[in-house]
């Protein structure tokens, strides 16, 4: 980019978009059925679609497939829409809710029909960990979401936080596989996690748990959670982990951050993709944004941080994470830098990131806001809407977790 004129703010959401484009669960979902990923049975196919992008991966099989027996979609409230040929039921996210207690009751008695002649398809996406809660007995649906806000505002990253809900739901962690069982179980993956973890993914419906009970124990203990969640959870928790076998499944991944990350830097001649992901915290994901600044360039990263929440504002990870380098990077001219989700949702908030500037602080104080205040109180989507530097989408419909774009002139 040297000798270049900085990318504008169009130019980078363009390549944000082509991010998106490329996580597209329609076309994942074709590409495997065209590469012969699911085999029709003898009996009945029963199609199960679950997480932020459910209702287009749901389309795209049922165009691939003759008429199921029963197909059912479960995505959150925003993505919801009707699909032909298909019940869709909306469910709270990222917090369980009570339509979720309901999805996840109708996940089972569907499920519960099926026979080894017959085969169960299952389509996931990012999401689908919250949207099927599923609690294990003794575990009220209440119980479980003051779990989920623990665990999101204690700093875990998303294994960790899978790795503790595996274990308080009869779903996830391979639970889906014995509910179906003794039919096979095909499953085709848009994954959200960095690594593509296929365990952490939605908390790994049809793949083994992360861990024991123990170790999800363990996990409560050492940052502090284990006197705060419910006894009732603490109780499944202590029980022994009883060893058994899951039944296999054929998974597939058909859509990654990392695909989503290339597609970008193709979309901006000269960009470098880097192969590092950008996680962990997101004070340190931001100090290394800081330090690529000072080479020119266009560098695109994607991955997912992590927030520790001790405000009461709103905001999510890629808003902090903008705000933080504009605060380190204030004053600078010459830099840009995008950072957003790629569902098009950041935290509990309508934005799907930022795209901020060295002007961006400059432009918080001349509206009257105090931007160090604003983030200690986790308040980044009110600092960066005074700038006028949200990222605004609208849900995308796919969810590969985040993307990421610093354009340095030279």
């Amino acid at each position: 980019m040297t000798n270049q004129t900085l990318l504008s703010v169009s130019q980078m959401q363009a390549a944000f978009q082509a991010a998106v484009a490329a996580a597209d669960p329609a076309g994942g979902v074709a590409r495997a059925f065209a590469d012969a990923a699911f085999t029709m049975p003898k009996g009945r196919v029963f199609v199960l679609s679950v997480g932020k992008a459910a209702g287009a991966m749901m389309d795209a099989a049922l165009a691939a497939l003759p008429k199921p027996h029963a197909a059912l979609v479960v995505t959150n409230y925003e993505n919801a829409g009707r699909v032909d040929g298909a019940r869709v039921m909306a469910a709270g996210h990222p917090v369980p809710d009570e339509n979720g207690l309901q999805a996840g009751l109708a996940v089972q008695k569907m499920l519960a029909r099926t026979t080894r002649d017959d085969a169960v398809l299952v389509l996931v996406s990012g999401g689908g960990s919250a949207l099927l809660p599923a609690p294990v007995s003794g575990v009220t649906l209440e119980e479980k979401a003051e779990v989920n806000r623990l665990l999101l505002g204690a700093g875990l990253d998303i294994t960790q936080m899978n790795m503790v809900r595996q274990h308080l739901s009869r779903l996830k962690g391979g639970g889906l596989l014995q509910t179906a069982s003794p039919a096979p179980v095909t499953a085709l993956i848009l994954s959200d996690v960095v690594g593509d973890d296929l365990r952490v993914i939605a908390s790994g419906p049809t793949v083994a748990p992360i861990g024991t009970r123990a170790d999800a124990m363990r996990l409560l203990e050492d940052h502090g959670l284990w006197a705060r969640v419910p006894e009732s959870v603490r109780m499944v928790l202590r029980r022994d982990d009883a060893p058994h076998s899951l039944p296999e499944a054929a998974n597939y991944l058909v859509g990654s951050n990392a695909q989503s990350v290339a597609a970008a830097a193709r979309a901006l001649p000269g960009a470098l993709a880097d192969p590092v992901p950008l996680v962990g915290d997101v004070a340190e994901a931001a100090a290394r944004i800081v330090a690529l600044a000072d080479r020119p360039g266009v560098t695109v990263l994607g991955g997912e941080t992590t927030v520790t929440l001790r405000g009461t504002g709103a905001g999510g990870r890629n808003q902090e994470l903008a705000l933080r380098v504009a605060l380190a990077l204030q004053g600078r001219p010459g830099w840009r830098f995008l950072s957003g989700g790629t569902d098009g949702r950041d935290g509990p908030t309508d934005a799907a990131g930022a795209v901020v500037d060295g002007e961006t602080i400059a432009r918080i104080q001349a509206a009257g806001g105090d931007a160090d205040a604003l983030l200690a109180n986790n308040d980044s989507y009110a600092a960066l809407a005074l700038a006028n530097d949200l990222l605004i989408t609208g849900g995308t419909g796919t969810n590969v977790a985040d993307v990421q774009i610093l354009a340095v002139q030279g």
